[in-house]
């Protein structure tokens, strides 16, 4: 067990007004250890601390910033075991995910924005001339636009990637030479403590980086609305995310929004079905589904729908599902006790609507606690169910057939989300003209693979801005102009 933790407040490690929680190993249902609960007052104190250290903070070199950043990088990968293991067991996560896609993620995106702090912020305006009128005489004006930091940053994160997550956000906004409050999230919080003693030992001043925690609405609501804060950085579902909008919306706050998913994967009739299935399957296979870029809904053309379902079916199968820590084990628990009871409540909502089940539907034989939901193929959906519209998070997938390509393109789009979709055809002129069709923010093609330069983020309710790359720089940015006369 870790222990209990204390905020971080200004550079401080606070004691929290509220005691203390218990965070879960969704695996054992034992207690990995004690998280903070804060109170509104002391998380109004964190944004006062990051106001403060911005005025300092905003004006570093950036190559003193990228030296920080490197060097926390190397901090977190110099305990990778002792960090992996905490997020394997806060988390749910299998040892390999929590090694390589967690902490070893988290640690690079620090790294990739130690370089970003050197990025050029500056980009020369082409000189406009201007006649004689009433603004003044005639002449040529040079303009400049540069980018420059938002403030103090509320991030937070989700509980589906403890480290890769918050990396994602605190990295390119302190780069950018803002400060930050981090709220993670309550399921698995103990990691982003990790992340900041890191950064403390890398050098960040103090009031640059604080964390606040709570297991319920209060910490995070102050996170939000405290005065001090010029921008909202979240992960996590859309009806969290609007809410979080109305009130930025009422302070002119700066939001970046990455939200609910319902991927559309097409399987068109001359696709590589074995490719499309492996990356289908990721749904079953990587953290169980709780992930919003999953392709959860498969829309496959009908000549190839029974061989498709044949496959998805095999694949799910072969699945090893048990205790993460295990070697072989492939699907792990979810968080909860509470989101196991939803996924299963959506499955069973499923069979009520007609859906048929293929594999999975039940609790799967042999772990005797945690939180574990079989991996599941629901055949003979209709665009019209719950469980093809709604996101499910668990590792649970879906099948509608269709009839030709605008039919397959249609029921894509058909969603209330749009954050990535996916396209499996053997002709790449042929999938490249339906992506470009598909209203997501990513579409993927022939993969699920990413491109972690490329913009992120979603259309619809699936979110605002982009982040990921050099796009996340500028979404931790304002724009300034500087006119001047040649």
């Amino acid at each position: 067990m870790n222990g209990d933790r204390k905020l971080l407040i200004g550079g401080r490690w606070t004691e929290p007004d509220h005691g203390h929680f218990d965070v879960i190993d969704p695996a054992t249902e034992e207690v990995v250890g004690r998280a903070p609960e804060a109170s509104r007052e002391q998380v109004y104190a964190a944004a006062a601390a990051a106001r403060e250290a911005f005025a300092t903070w905003s004006r570093t070199r950036p190559e003193e910033r990228a030296e920080i950043l490197d060097r926390a990088a190397g901090l977190m990968l110099r305990d990778l075991e002792g960090n992996a293991a905490l997020a394997r067991a806060e988390s749910g996560a299998t040892t390999g995910t929590a090694r390589g896609m967690q902490v070893a993620v988290g640690a690079s995106r620090f790294r990739r924005y130690a370089r970003g702090a050197l990025e050029p912020v500056e980009e020369a305006i082409t000189p406009q001339i201007n006649e004689a009128g009433p603004m003044g005489r005639a002449g040529v004006f040079g303009a400049l636009a540069a980018r420059r930091p938002v403030g103090v940053v509320t991030c937070i994160t989700s509980y589906n990637n403890p480290w890769a997550n918050p990396a994602g956000k605190v990295a390119p906004a302190l780069a950018m030479g803002n400060t930050v409050v981090v709220k993670p999230a309550p399921q698995d919080p103990l990691s982003v403590y990790r992340m900041a003693e890191a950064l403390e030992a890398a050098g960040v001043p103090p009031g640059v980086v604080n964390v606040v925690t709570g297991s319920g609405p209060e910490a995070g609501e102050a996170a939000v609305d405290s005065p001090d804060v010029d921008m909202v950085s979240f992960t996590g579902s859309t009806a969290v995310g609007q809410r979080i909008a109305e009130v930025c919306g009422r302070g002119m706050k700066r939001q970046l929004m990455e939200l609910g998913g319902k991927g559309a994967a097409l399987v068109l009739d001359d696709a590589d079905l074995d490719s499309a299935t492996a990356g289908i399957g990721t749904t079953f296979s990587f953290y169980s589904g709780q992930i919003c870029t999953a392709p959860t809904r498969v829309l496959v053309q009908r000549d190839v729908h029974d061989a498709l379902i044949e496959r998805l079916a095999a694949y799910a199968g072969h699945l090893k599902v048990g205790d993460p820590a295990a070697r072989g084990t492939v699907v792990g628990p979810v968080i909860s006790a509470a989101h196991r009871d939803r996924v299963e409540s959506y499955v069973e909502l499923g069979r009520k609507e007609g859906a048929r089940v293929v594999t999975g539907g039940e609790r799967p034989a042999g772990p005797e606690r945690g939180f574990y939901v079989a991996p599941t193929l629901l055949a003979d959906c209709t665009n019209e169910m719950r469980v093809v519209r709604e996101e499910i998070f668990g590792p649970v997938v879906v099948v509608v057939p269709f009839d030709d390509e605008e039919e397959g393109i249609a029921l894509a789009n058909d969603s209330d989300y749009g954050l990535i979709d996916y396209v499996w055809s053997s002709d790449v002129a042929r999938a490249f003209r339906v992506a470009r069709r598909l209203r997501a923010g990513g579409v993927g093609v022939n993969t699920v693979g990413r491109n972690m330069e490329a913009p992120f983020g979603g259309f619809k309710k699936s979110g605002v801005g982009r982040d990921v790359g050099s796009y996340a720089l500028h979404a931790y940015s304002e724009l300034q102009s500087i006119v001047w006369p040649g």
